[in-house]
């Protein structure tokens, strides 16, 4: 993999970091190219589990590399859209990880996450309408699902920035730690998660990505469909008998 990125296995936990630390890992062509090829390998081996995205240096990442973009280079790639992620995130469980800053681009970075974890000192934004740009790599899309309008609405138009305590304070960001520990609580949280049982991982997380977009009539027979097998697992048989034997349930992913 190139030194654009630094791709670590812990087990089955994989750490992506964007690793453009002199350039605030602004992200361009190549590296957004590097982070699709890696998340591509992270989807397809069966014993990677969790996905923890983070950045070098202290930063998570400035965006959109505009010098690069300037001369009419931009991070689209042919399957993972904008930055090699924001149109098509991975399918398994990913854990944002933020230190320093996560603008315009940084911040649609982090929103491919399921989870975000945050310095307390991180500040995000989507600045694009002060470069006469517009944050559609997920930014303006995602926030609106995820927060109230009116606080899109600030940062959408005026460009300006929310600190990691107001976010959490609004739902976004799920743990708030020290200046350098993000990375830390992010592989506590992806270990949780790696401790969980994978198929009731990977349905949660197909209801949480699908729901939006089914009725209320069709909700429950959709849920159904995706939840019903793994009620009739062996790993629920499993997790019923640990629990009456009191011990730690050994999953089989079936």
């Amino acid at each position: 993999m190139t030194d654009l990125i630094l791709v670590e296995r812990r087990d089955a936990i994989t750490v992506l970091t964007v690793n453009r630390p002199e350039a605030r890992n602004a992200v361009n062509l190549a590296t957004a190219q590097a982070i699709e090829a890696a998340v591509d390998d992270f989807e397809a081996d069966d014993s990677a589990r969790v996905l923890v995205l983070t950045g070098a240096g202290g930063t998570f990442s400035a965006g959109m590399d505009l010098v690069a973009a300037s001369k009419g280079e931009m991070p689209i790639t042919q399957r993972r859209g904008p930055l090699g992620i924001s149109a098509r995130p991975p399918v398994k469980p990913m854990i944002s990880a933020v230190e320093g800053f996560a603008l315009a681009g940084g911040f649609e970075l982090a929103l491919s996450g399921d989870l975000i974890v945050a310095a307390d000192n991180a500040q995000f934004g989507i600045p694009e309408a002060k470069r006469g740009l517009v944050a559609a790599g997920g930014g303006v899309l995602r926030l609106t699902q995820r927060l109230p309008r009116p606080i899109v609405a600030e940062l959408a138009l005026t460009g300006g920035r929310i600190s990691a305590a107001r976010l959490y304070d609004l739902g976004l960001i799920n743990r708030v730690t020290e200046p350098g520990g993000a990375l830390a609580v992010a592989l506590e949280l992806a270990a949780e998660i790696v401790a969980a049982a994978p198929l009731s991982v990977a349905a949660s997380k197909r209801i949480i990505d699908e729901s939006p977009d089914w009725s209320v009539e069709e909700g429950f027979a959709k849920q159904g469909e995706i939840a019903l097998p793994v009620l009739f697992s062996k790993d629920a048989t499993e997790g019923a008998l640990a629990f009456a034997q009191k011990r730690e349930p050994r999953w089989q992913g079936q």
